[in-house]
């Protein structure tokens, strides 16, 4: 059948199964909202309030289903208004399509009116993007960018469309979208070498990371995990395949992990990375992490392997295939003696804070009580982030949504409409400090105008409570532009914006809210007053060893 280049863009959603999309519309995309209108029953639009929401709520919307997030935005500062959402996905590994439009083909480059080459400038953080500048290839190419976007490491693709491209006509003939491309790179030879490293191991320690969420492997995971009798510990984007109350599990590795972990992947022999990239964040120092320790490294990016730490033994491909193919060659391991060990550091370094007054942890803690640990939570980056990571029990995987490669401030609230419109019989709750909080907060109108019920917990500090900690830890409480005490009424903010909101000063207060909040069915927000000078503990300083970890009680005694 004739259609236009904007019916082929809606047909071409249709096919992929997409249901949601996130945008804010313009000149030269009109077209393509234009044919929107008239499957309004078979795609819903949600209009958020600035562009750069639209892109975290389809990223938001792709991490908690597991589906194609989608976005769209017009010419120019619109389509420029994407890029931190985009980079955020990127970064991350998420699957995220951003349809653009940009302004008729005679008047690209020549600076016309909201022209921008918005392919050049999202190059480096996309996996692939394009320029349909033929209506004959628009449908072929936007099937591309689906497929690429969830095959092989997950990513956003950007298609860019000139507008003449979305008025002009050609045929269409509807297809059955592609299946995952595979890209598994090991051998019988190398599974079984595999096995031997892990057999011969007195000491092995699993790290998993973000790409166990991404393939769907929690399962197997948890089963390679009890046969190789193994203690584990995870990422910022790893949260949930492994259950927060196993006992195997030790908690989050890295600059704010616990020191179990940091500690028990020191003395290690053996360390099993599923599905993680070893990350400044997590690593520390490279030449001293885990230096006692042969690594095994599976991933199914092959540009990881051997980047940042080198392996003894890699295999490349999804990690749910490897898993089921090495859990049916492994015979059941035991490593009491060293499962003892730490359980041992489990009871010596648990994670504490101060409970005589209201702070994040207990705020975290009472609503992983309330909701039992099957909320999603999503958050802003900063203090409250890693009090999220610590302090809720994760129990099932993409419950945790949150910026850990680009460390977006701003992410959170975008992401939770995105995670509420896909999952929308979850619990969702951002927890966000309250200068993050400032980045996005108008998206709050966006979940008021669809009546979407988020949770908008604001860890209020009235300071930048990350930048302050270094600020007080290495720079000698300099507190340079990091004081926030100007006077801002979140709760009249959100009022005006539409949500109801609630004032939480003293700890008798949080789960009152909390249970308020889940009742009333519509967007809340929480303002909650903690001390300007709460810390994330433990620490490992930037670029340090992480079994060189301290916390509140390491600094008391070195005084």
């Amino acid at each position: 059948m004739i259609l236009t280049g904007a019916q082929i863009v809606v047909e071409c959603l249709k096919e992929q199964g997409v249901d949601t999309v996130f945008g804010y519309p313009g000149g030269t995309i009109l077209n393509v909202y234009d044919a929107l209108y008239q499957h309004s029953e078979e795609i819903r639009h949600i209009l958020t309030s600035h562009e750069q929401g639209a892109a975290h709520a389809a990223d938001g919307y792709a991490r908690a289903t597991g589906k194609v997030g989608v976005c769209l935005a017009t010419s120019g500062p619109g389509a420029t208004n994407l890029v931190t959402g985009i980079a955020t996905a990127y970064m991350d590994s998420i699957p995220v399509v951003a349809i653009t439009c940009n302004v008729n083909l005679p008047l690209l480059g020549k600076d016309s009116f909201q022209e921008v080459d918005i392919a050049g400038i999202t190059m480096p953080i996309t996996k692939h993007n394009y320029i349909v500048k033929d209506v004959n290839i628009l449908a072929d190419t936007l099937r591309k960018a689906f497929a690429i976007a969830k095959s092989g490491r997950p990513g956003p693709v950007l298609v860019d469309i000139t507008k003449d491209v979305t008025a002009n006509s050609c045929e269409y003939e509807k297809q059955k979208p592609e299946n995952a491309a595979q890209t598994g790179r090991y051998t019988k030879e190398m599974l079984d070498e595999a096995v031997k490293l892990i057999e011969t191991a007195k000491k092995p320690f699993v790290y998993v990371g973000g790409g166990a969420v991404l393939s769907g492997a929690y399962r197997e995971v948890r089963e390679f995990v009890s046969l190789v009798d193994a203690p584990v510990c995870d990422t910022l984007m790893g949260k949930g395949v492994i259950d927060g109350h196993d006992d195997r599990y030790t908690g989050m590795i890295g600059m704010h992990g616990t020191k179990t972990s940091n500690f028990g992947v020191s003395e290690c022999d053996l360390l099993i990375a599923l599905g993680a990239r070893f990350s400044d964040r997590v690593v520390g120092n490279p030449k001293k992490f885990a230096e006692h320790a042969k690594v095994l490294h599976i991933d199914i990016d092959a540009a990881e392997i051997n980047k940042n730490i080198r392996t003894d033994v890699s295999l490349v491909g999804d990690l749910r295939e490897v898993l089921t193919a090495l859990n049916k060659k492994l015979k059941k391991q035991a490593h009491s003696e060293w499962m003892g060990h730490i359980a041992e550091l489990k009871q010596k370094y648990p994670l504490s804070y101060d409970d005589s007054v209201l702070s994040c942890p207990y705020i975290m803690e009472e609503i992983d009580r309330i909701t039992e640990g099957k909320a999603i939570i999503t958050t802003d980056v900063g203090q409250h982030q890693m009090w999220a990571a610590q302090y809720y029990k994760y129990t099932m995987p993409r419950t945790l949504l949150t910026s850990g490669g680009l460390g977006t401030m701003g992410y959170g609230l975008g992401a939770c409409i995105g995670a509420k419109v896909g999952q929308p019989d979850k619990i969702c709750i951002n927890i966000a400090g309250d200068g993050c909080f400032r980045m996005n907060m108008n998206e709050l109108a966006t979940a008021s105008r669809y009546h979407i019920p988020i949770i908008q917990v604001v860890i209020n500090n009235h300071v930048l409570g990350m930048v302050r900690q270094w600020q007080t830890l290495f720079y000698g409480k300099r507190y340079s532009q990091t004081v926030l005490d100007d006077g801002v009424d979140f709760c009249k903010v959100a009022e005006g914006l539409g949500c109801e909101a609630i004032l939480v000063t003293k700890k008798e207060e949080v789960a009152p809210a909390i249970e308020k909040a889940i009742t009333l069915k519509k967007p809340v927000l929480l303002n909650c007053l903690i001390p300007e000078d709460d810390k994330v503990f433990p620490m490992v300083p930037a670029g340090a060893p992480i079994s060189e970890a301290f916390d509140a009680g390491d600094l008391a005694r070195q005084k």
